[in-house]
């Protein structure tokens, strides 16, 4: 349980938070750690995102927020989140994601902000913040699928599958739940067969011009989260899903 790490030449970091990979916040700051100790490795060349279980990830552990007395859980999960996603950004070589199953919430997160998505046939990808009484991860959506789309989501909550995320080229292939780590192992294996010093350079250069920052338009979005908690709207959406389980 919690966030293995594989060095190697095409390192492999492992979500597994089992039953549902709900990430408790101190899984969040975990996950960062990894992912800032591959990209620091000299050997490592691309780094490989996966998951063991059911799915890739159900998003923060709300339970644990609830059971939580105060403010404490939400603002580390909220801290961690962010840290774990600008790990991914920020990581210095690229990062495939491996993704099956849902991929929900923080999912979408660490998944958007991804050099590449590959993507088990039955891969879906949602933000059901709005039906959790909070905001965010829009900012990483937006990188997977078109604007209207994209605010569709975030209002109905309603989720995606890989299969129209391939149509729009933002899932690189779908493939059997089987093959779905050798087929993220294949295509950054052919990644790491480049120069190591040009593929990092690379990476610098992409993150360079993207157009929107991604770390601070995801802070911007936790803000109304927190507005949310204020006003007490955040903590009785959290409720009714606790007491819907």
């Amino acid at each position: 349980m919690g966030v293995h790490l594989h060095l190697a030449a095409v390192t492999e970091v492992v979500i597994d938070f089992p039953p549902v990979n709900a990430v408790p916040a101190a899984g969040w700051r975990e996950l960062a750690e990894a992912l800032i100790a591959a990209g620091s490795d000299p050997d490592t060349r691309v780094v490989v995102l996966a998951a063991d279980g059911r799915g890739f990830c159900a998003g923060v552990d709300i339970k644990e927020m609830q059971r939580t007395p105060g403010h404490e859980a939400l603002l580390a999960a909220n801290r961690g989140c962010a840290e774990a996603f600008a790990a991914v950004y920020d990581c210095p070589v690229p990062v495939v994601a491996a993704v099956h199953g849902f991929c929900l919430g923080g999912g979408v997160g660490l998944t958007g902000n991804a050099d590449l998505v590959v993507a088990a046939e039955d891969a879906t990808f949602g933000l059901p913040e709005v039906d959790r009484g909070a905001l965010g991860a829009a900012t990483h959506l937006a990188r997977l699928v078109p604007p209207q789309l994209m605010r569709t989501m975030v209002y109905t909550c309603r989720t995606v599958s890989a299969q129209q995320l391939h149509r729009f080229g933002t899932v690189l292939e779908v493939v059997p739940g089987a093959r779905l780590r050798a087929a993220a192992r294949a295509v950054a294996e052919q990644i790491a067969a480049k120069d190591p010093k040009v593929i990092r350079r690379a990476k610098e250069s992409l993150n360079g011009i993207d157009p929107v920052d991604v770390k601070r338009s995801y802070r911007f979005e936790q803000g109304f989260t927190f507005e949310l908690n204020l006003d007490g709207a955040g903590d009785l959406a959290r409720q009714r899903f606790v007491e819907g389980q």
